[in-house]
């Protein structure tokens, strides 16, 4: 029978822990550095630091230690992240920013965040705040050991750091160069949307004289019709009346030619001739009143050739308009070509619109990482500033008890003129009630006046 050993009783997570705290000691041994190495490489960086000053640190000291290394590895200081600092401040804060928030502090803060991601890349996982305001020999030698050593890494990989960093800016020249790009194309596209709705506006308008020319140039062609079926009935009317006036004077002129060789004849019987001479006298007559009615309708035919002629003219006047209609749809069909290379191009410049759309999103998404590395510092600003809200709240109490006093006395006042106002009201009316009962008085006295009168009258009357 195999005989088991006995197991441990300790949690797995209290053994990996002791594990990788055996792992970090075992290459803090080896990442440690003597002090005197330590102390001569900061010399070198040229500031001025001693075995004592190690020793004994002065977090001043440190402090500015540490700050010339993330100048030299991550170009930042505490001067650079002022800015992003302050307007951290002001959106929390509001103008009690620099009050609730010294600028050192929020500097320091804002510069032992950066710190803080150095130390982890250094391979300082447990680097907090204590390190910059109270450090310690041990810690310092620990902190300033991994640096050095991440320093003398670095320095070894110049050639690839030097290469990813450049790749870093041609990138971040790419990225706003891209953007630019894409501030000129939104702004292309949006002239280009203006341009459109202009032409647009411009169709319509232009479609919409074209159908009214088409509905008068229909107008005018019916129009047109009709005049030109009145004008040839006048002209077979006209050409009928000539041939009966023709007619008619063919034979009055017969008649005349009878009458002169009837007249001998006629000389010889008084009563004859008398007879004749009415009845030719009643067709002279006869003849007259048709020859002027034939002069009036002459003359009407006239007026309808003149009427004629200026529908002649109206009538080549449309077609000079019919005409220029057909070079503005000329016109217009050209504009319709150019309008699809215009939407032709504006197709092309959408799909350069969408890349940039994407690349756009892509830089969406980077600034979403930045954003998240900023929340952290809005979570510790969070703590200062509920404080400034605690001061706000009682503020805020004080400001509400001063406005319900206020409001307080605003209805009292507005009580008082309510009385007010009804008490005139009622003044009013009693006025108008005391003017109504004068007046009804007045006419009771101006009707027993009248009555008396009466009676009077009456009465003298009577006697």
């Amino acid at each position: 029978m195999a005989y088991n050993p006995r197991m441990s009783i300790m949690p797995a997570s209290q053994q990996q822990s002791r594990t990788r705290k055996k792992e970090e000691e075992a290459a803090y041994a080896n990442m440690r550095l003597p002090d005197r190495e330590i102390v001569g490489c900061i010399n070198e960086l040229g500031i001025s630091f001693t075995i004592a000053d190690l020793q004994k640190p002065n977090p001043i000291q440190v402090q500015m230690i540490f700050e010339w290394f993330g100048e030299l590895l991550m170009n930042k200081t505490r001067q650079t992240v002022d800015p992003a600092m302050r307007a951290a401040s002001e959106d929390i804060c509001g103008d009690f920013g620099d009050a609730l928030m010294p600028p050192d502090t929020r500097n320091l803060m804002g510069f032992f965040v950066s710190l803080r991601r150095l130390m982890l890349d250094c391979g300082v996982n447990d680097f907090n705040f204590m390190d910059l305001y109270k450090p310690t020999h041990d810690r310092l030698v620990k902190i300033f050991s991994y640096v050095i050593n991440f320093v003398r890494f670095r320095e070894s990989q110049t050639s690839v750091i030097d290469e990813h960093c450049n790749r870093a800016e041609s990138t971040k020249s790419r990225i706003e160069q891209l953007y630019a790009e894409n501030q000129n194309m939104e702004a292309q596209l949006d002239e280009m949307r203006a341009n459109r709705r202009q032409m647009e506006v411009l169709v319509s308008e232009k479609t919409r004289r074209n159908e009214e020319l088409k509905k008068r140039l229909l107008e005018l062609r019916r129009t047109q019709e009709k005049v030109a079926a009145r004008l040839e009935e006048a002209k077979t009317k006209k050409g009928e009346l000539a041939l009966e006036l023709e007619e008619k004077t063919a034979a009055k002129l017969a008649l005349k030619q009878e009458s002169a060789k009837l007249r001998p004849y006629t000389l010889q019987s008084p009563s004859a001739l008398q007879a004749s001479l009415t009845e030719l006298s009643n067709t002279l007559t006869h003849d007259k009143s048709h020859i002027d009615s034939l002069d009036r309708r002459a003359r009407a035919l006239q007026t309808s050739t003149d009427s004629f002629a200026v529908v002649c003219s109206d009538v080549a006047s449309c077609i000079k308009l019919l005409e220029e209609i057909a070079v503005e749809l000329a016109k217009e069909e050209e504009d319709n070509a150019k309008n699809a290379k215009q939407r032709d191009a504006l197709t092309e410049r959408g799909a350069n619109v969408r890349e940039v759309e994407r690349t756009e999103a892509l830089l969406q998404r980077q600034l979403a990482k930045w954003t998240e590395r900023t929340a952290t510092l809005r979570a510790q600003s969070q703590e200062k500033a509920q404080r400034a809200k605690e001061k706000m709240e009682e503020l805020r109490a004080v400001h509400t008890k001063l406005s319900e006093e206020r409001s307080e006395k605003g209805k009292d006042i507005e009580r008082r003129r309510v009385r007010i106002e009804q008490i005139e009201k009622k003044m009013l009316d009693l006025k108008e009630n005391i003017e109504n009962e004068v007046h009804a008085a007045h006419d009771e006295y101006l009707k027993m006046e009248s009555h008396i009168k009466l009676y009077i009258t009456e009465m003298e009357q009577a006697t």
